[in-house]
């Protein structure tokens, strides 16, 4: 019997995610791709810069993540950012959309392609506004100085 290949897990993160937001509860959802689209995700040809997941028809979708075609692997200009369906159960739709109706954001993490299914962790949060990046920068400035003025003092 022939082994099994270990798929290597490329980590596509959304690392403005938690910048932007102030995030809750993550939850776990299926992506329905193309096999084209699943190849370049297992080597790491996509990103979720500016992406979101919005809402038709009772149904999740993700919105603007790119995943790019790699050598051997043909993807349309067209299909790079196409919107894609979200696979969740109707309970956990139901908690997203009464979290979107007061005036949360849905926003995409990462894309995990360790197992056999390509999946998406999605989180339900809060945008930030400058004044909260700004007090958040300035606190972790003083904890720092903070820090180097304890390391010189022993």
């Amino acid at each position: 019997m022939a082994k099994k290949k270990s798929h290597q897990t490329k980590r596509i993160v959304n690392r403005r995610a938690r910048h932007d937001y102030e995030l809750g509860d993550s939850l776990v959802v299926g992506l329905e791709l193309t096999g084209a689209e699943t190849k370049a995700l297992r080597m790491g040809h996509g990103h979720l810069r500016g992406a979101y997941v919005t809402i038709k028809n009772g149904e999740l979708y993700l919105i603007n993540a790119t995943i790019a075609g790699a050598s051997g692997i043909p993807i349309s200009e067209s299909d790079q950012t196409r919107a894609r369906r979200l696979l969740a159960k109707r309970r956990e739709i139901d908690a997203l959309v009464a979290g979107k109706q007061q005036g949360r954001t849905i926003v995409p993490l990462e894309i995990l392609t360790g197992g056999r299914y390509i999946k998406l962790r999605l989180a339900v949060g809060r945008g930030l506004r400058r004044y909260d990046k700004r007090q958040t920068l300035k606190a972790r400035d003083d904890a720092r100085r903070a820090q180097a003025e304890l390391k010189k003092s022993h």
